[in-house]
């Protein structure tokens, strides 16, 4: 089998979790709470830098003040399709 190169580098759970999120997603609703705040920091950060993600689309990161809201925008992003 022919090698293929790969460009690994080692990353915590959030880097982990932010980068598939990203890539597979259109909207990024963020509640920053300390364990996870790097998530919505990161996700942020490459929204306003321009990166686009697997479908060539910048998705729009969108900040909520409460658990609440950032369940409530999940839900009717998942219902609007």
């Amino acid at each position: 089998a022919a090698e293929h190169p790969s460009k690994q580098e080692p990353a915590d759970g959030c880097t982990a979790a932010v980068t598939v999120a990203y890539a597979f997603a259109e909207t990024i609703f963020i509640f920053p709470i300390t364990p996870t705040t790097p998530l919505g920091e990161t996700a942020d950060q490459w929204a306003v830098a321009g990166k686009t993600n697997s479908f060539g689309v910048v998705p729009k990161v969108q900040q909520m003040q409460s658990e609440a809201g950032a369940v409530a925008g999940g839900f009717w992003t998942l219902g609007a399709g």
